[in-house]
């Protein structure tokens, strides 16, 4: 499950991507348009930031802006940005590989082997879609 903060993640950087060459958005217009509390949000923006996905100017005409074109920010970008790992068990992580806690040995593990397939098919999905692409519902 995606956590809060993920979420907000994302909806932050589709706003920017709404808004991709218009200048610098306030923090204020993301927070009230998404719902995202402003203090929760600057933490947030300033992960993003560090991140690489979102650049900042202070000051009355400041705002964020996106440091990249919306082509170029995937799904799979902010949720390994916030979660670390789009792995559903640590053991199943590519990149953040630990072992499990409390797991049997891992060549007998077969919870092993079904999460390695969910997280490729996850990372095969997300790492496709940009934050410039939309998905019919």
């Amino acid at each position: 499950m995606l956590s809060q903060r993920t979420r907000y993640a994302i909806r932050a950087l589709l706003h920017l991507a709404d808004h991709h060459g218009e200048g610098p958005i306030q923090l204020a217009e993301i927070a009230e348009r998404q719902n995202i509390p402003a203090k929760f949000l600057t933490v947030i923006l300033s992960e993003m930031k560090r991140a690489g996905f979102v650049e900042t100017m202070r000051g009355k005409e400041g705002g964020y802006w996106l440091s990249r074109a919306p082509t170029e920010i995937t799904y799979g970008d902010i949720v390994r940005a916030t979660r670390g790992s789009l792995a559903l068990v640590p053991c199943a992580a590519r990149l953040a590989y630990t072992p499990c806690d409390h797991c049997i040995d891992e060549t007998e593990c077969r919870l092993r082997g079904v999460m390695l397939s969910v997280r490729d098919e996850t990372a095969k999905i997300l790492d496709q879609l940009s934050l410039a692409e939309s998905i019919p519902l």
